[in-house]
């Protein structure tokens, strides 16, 4: 994209099925963020902001919490806020963002080993799994001790079971660990589980909760917990540049969804995706992970399609795919959700007569060029879905 272009004009994600996040601002937002507080949130003085901070830190039986204007910066304040004296290492999933799609911030802010643990189960961390990977501070000057276990809810649409995150957390206690937990997509498993958003501040040391993803905000985390950790995250947040100003016009935008039946909202999207997750297994279609909520993932690799031709055919039925990751969304309505089988069944299809060995790891973010359709035709309205 040149300097004088701009990017076409967004219409609707009713068909956007690349990211949760891709949901558009309703009027009711917009309306309320015409009457929303224009005090300096830096200096604590914004009202919606701090409305916002302590409902869902009551919602999470938290003291406290900080609005940030993005999961990763929620996510990294959090994290470095506490470690203390390094060397120190963390733990979590390989799949983790907070390793995989931060831009390496654990390295940089925090200045931590990181060590990515695959489930022996293939689908979350068990407290065996954590042991297995614990590095203890035993005096040993060789080693980087395990100081902070950051965990995701849900991670690749995978609802983290309730007992589990019990039995890590007192062993946390035991050893003295903090837990993070990465809330990107909280809302989801609580709605699907029924489990209180309470439950899960009783289990985590700090829990970052999205209101972007799937919940329909246009930007923004609440990172939560108890009031000296969340002062401290306010150092750290001004340091990475998140201080924002007059942030009353987000929060209350955000507000409209978080007091409007966000689980009725999220129970809708779940339920696409579990439509289609039915039909990839009635037609043979491999999957990564159970589709417990809002996310089908395709198995690319083990179904041999290639993303760019799975990107093309969904252009074919008006509907905006990014690799194997299907999101769904309280906005993607049903004829979105019958376009979008045809396209995938058509790719699986396809690769049976073309199959494609994927090089190196799945990228998740990008597919590749988009110019040209599966017939070789031009594809002049959109150039590009590569991040």
């Amino acid at each position: 994209m040149s300097e004088q272009e701009l990017p076409p004009q967004y219409i609707t994600a009713s068909n956007d099925l690349r990211s949760d996040t891709f949901t558009t601002p309703t009027k009711k937002m917009i309306e309320a963020a015409m009457n929303a507080s224009i005090g300096d949130a830096v200096y604590g003085e914004d009202v919606d902001t701090v409305t916002l901070e302590q409902h869902v830190a009551r919602m999470a039986g938290k003291e406290a919490g900080i609005f940030c204007v993005s999961g990763t910066l929620s996510n990294q304040i959090a994290i470095r806020s506490h470690l203390y004296q390094p060397p120190y290492s963390i733990l979590c999933d390989y799949r983790a963002h907070v390793y995989t799609h931060e831009a390496a911030g654990l390295a940089i802010l925090s200045q931590a080993m990181v060590v990515p643990v695959i489930p022996s189960n293939g689908d979350y961390m068990t407290l065996e799994d954590i042991k297995a990977h614990y590095i203890p501070d035993d005096g040993d000057i060789h080693g980087a001790p395990t100081r902070l276990i950051s965990l995701e809810n849900t991670l690749h649409g995978i609802i983290y079971p309730l007992e589990e995150l019990v039995r890590i957390k007192g062993w946390c206690l035991e050893n003295g660990l903090k837990l993070h937990c990465d809330g990107a997509r909280i809302w989801n498993a609580a709605a699907e589980t029924k489990v209180p958003l309470k439950q899960f501040g009783e289990i985590f040391d700090s829990i970052s909760i999205c209101l972007s993803k799937s919940m329909g905000a246009p930007m923004g985390s609440v990172l939560v917990g108890d009031a000296k950790f969340i002062k401290k995250c306010n150092h750290f947040r001004k340091q990475q540049g998140g201080g924002v100003r007059q942030s009353g016009m987000m929060a209350r935008m955000a507000l409209c969804n978080v007091d409007d039946d966000w689980r009725g909202k999220l129970l809708y999207s779940h339920k696409l995706a579990h439509n289609l997750a039915k039909f990839c297994q009635e037609k043979g279609i491999p999957l990564e992970s159970p589709a417990d909520t809002n996310f089908v993932f395709i198995d690319l690799r083990k179904a041999m399609m290639d993303p760019d031709v799975l990107v093309k055919k969904g252009l074919k039925y008006n509907v905006k795919l990014m690799g194997g990751r299907v999101s769904f969304h309280y906005q993607v309505t049903e004829q979105t959700l019958e376009k979008v089988k045809l396209a995938i069944l058509e790719t699986f299809e396809y690769a049976k007569q073309h199959p494609f060995d994927q090089n190196g790891p799945t990228k998740i973010y990008r597919s590749e060029s988009t110019e040209i359709d599966v017939e070789g035709n031009a594809i002049r309205e959109i150039k590009t879905y590569k991040y």
